[in-house]
């Protein structure tokens, strides 16, 4: 075994849990009805991974070969615990199902979702724990994002998303919560939290909190995959749709965000030829089915039309930036925060010019110290009132807070060009 071999398993090990940490987590959870006990059981799972690929190499189905290693030890843990009798038939009955998977019967429960990811997900949203510890929780299990990115995600320091992980799960276990999708009576109840949930899976995969690369189309493609399972088990709600329309709108940009280099394009670069128009397309049929609710737009369905009037302007000098900038005053009287002012100034600068939306901006700086977006969006409106030493200073600024490496040169390369006017 040579260094090249360990540092080449250590890749494959991590990139199989980034792909399928939360399906082995959520189906061992099912199995074993211990929450904390199924991620303890996937990660021994990874060391014995990393002990055992560099000199074996790397099995042909490595998602499944984590699988059986955490299977096993389970079956030791319960063999010490003697609770083997009582979870041994789940192992069977998986088996079988396996076997029949092909042979849906005509009279299947439409009210049921045989989705392991989707019932983690519902777990971790549970109504015994806090809002920002079941955000935390389901981003660490489903996402796989480290406690650095989670912390990034909701603007909270790392040792207070540890925190609020460790005692999340304490309590899931205190209060024998039962690792199901809830029943009808009790979905709403959780709706919100896991529709937020899946809008931030998304948003890591559309624009990764870290790293080299900026997208991460297969966190994306599991949350739209999500968002459809979900809306298949609560199929009256606008708000279901709505993130649905949000999430193939911003899908649909997906080959045009980055150069040949894999550094991403503004919207203005980007070239409208390459957006995939059967994603927008699927995204204006979920605005549709979100508009029969009488409720009116909500949270997601006025991000959706922000997205979507981005979606269907012919060219960038024809987006309809007055109707961006209503909807964002919309959206900002709905659930105001400093994040939404801060896409409300761009909206602003677009509408109405940069120097009323950089009067915006600097007031908003005390409230996102660290949020990378902040000087990237002051650097464009300096640039566009010719300040373009204080811009080239802020693209600097912004490339140096925590975030994406590709983002961050791109952000260097603005600022360089600027510098060599």
């Amino acid at each position: 075994m040579t260094p090249d071999d360990d540092a080449h398993a250590r890749r494959a090990v991590e990139a199989v849990w980034r792909d399928e940490s939360a399906r082995i987590v959520s189906a061992l959870a099912r199995h074993t009805g211990d929450f904390a006990w199924a991620e303890d059981l996937a990660q021994e799972a990874l060391v014995e991974a990393l002990a055992a690929w560099p000199g074996s190499g790397i099995p042909h189905n490595p998602g499944a070969w984590l699988m059986s290693v955490a299977k096993r030890r389970a079956i030791d843990g319960w063999r010490r615990r003697e609770r083997m009798t009582q979870r041994e038939p789940l192992f069977v009955a998986e088996a079988l199902a396996i076997e029949a998977i092909d042979s849906v019967p005509d009279d299947a429960d439409p009210d049921r979702i045989d989705d392991d990811v989707l019932r983690l997900v519902f777990v971790a949203c549970h109504p015994v724990l806090a809002p920002q510890a079941r955000l935390a929780l389901t981003l660490r299990t489903v996402a796989g994002l480290t406690t650095e990115q989670i912390a990034r995600a909701l603007l909270m320091t790392v040792p207070t998303v540890q925190q609020r992980i460790v005692r999340a799960k304490r309590t899931l276990a205190a209060e024998g919560v039962p690792f199901e999708v809830p029943d009808r009576a009790e979905r709403p109840t959780r709706l919100a939290s896991v529709l937020q949930v899946i809008y931030l899976l998304f948003t890591e995969g559309y624009s990764a909190a870290e790293g080299e690369g900026l997208i991460r189309p297969d966190i994306a493609r599991e949350a739209v995959r999500l968002g459809r399972q979900l809306v298949a088990l609560m199929p009256r709600e606008p708000e279901i749709w709505s993130l649905i329309a949000l999430m193939e709108f911003q899908s649909s940009r997906f080959a045009a965000r980055l150069d040949a280099e894999g550094l991403p394009l503004t919207l203005e670069e980007q070239d409208r030829r390459r957006w995939d128009r059967s994603a927008i397309t699927r995204g204006n049929e979920a605005m549709k089915r979100a508009d029969t609710a009488t409720r009116g737009l909500g949270y997601y369905g006025l991000q959706a039309a922000i997205a979507q009037c981005h979606a269907v302007a012919p060219a960038f000098a024809e987006t309809d930036w007055e109707q961006i900038l209503r909807l964002y005053d919309a959206l900002e009287s709905l659930a105001p925060s400093a994040v939404v002012r801060l896409n409300r100034a761009v909206a602003l600068s677009m509408a109405r010019g940069p120097e009323p939306a950089l009067a915006v901006v600097d007031a908003l700086a005390p409230e996102l110290p660290g949020f990378r977006p902040l000087p990237a969006v002051r650097a464009e409106l300096l640039q566009r009132l010719g300040r373009t030493d204080a811009a080239a200073a802020e693209f600097l600024a912004a490339a140096e807070l925590p975030g994406n490496a590709a983002e961050a040169e791109a952000l260097r390369r603005r600022a360089g060009a600027l510098l060599s006017l």
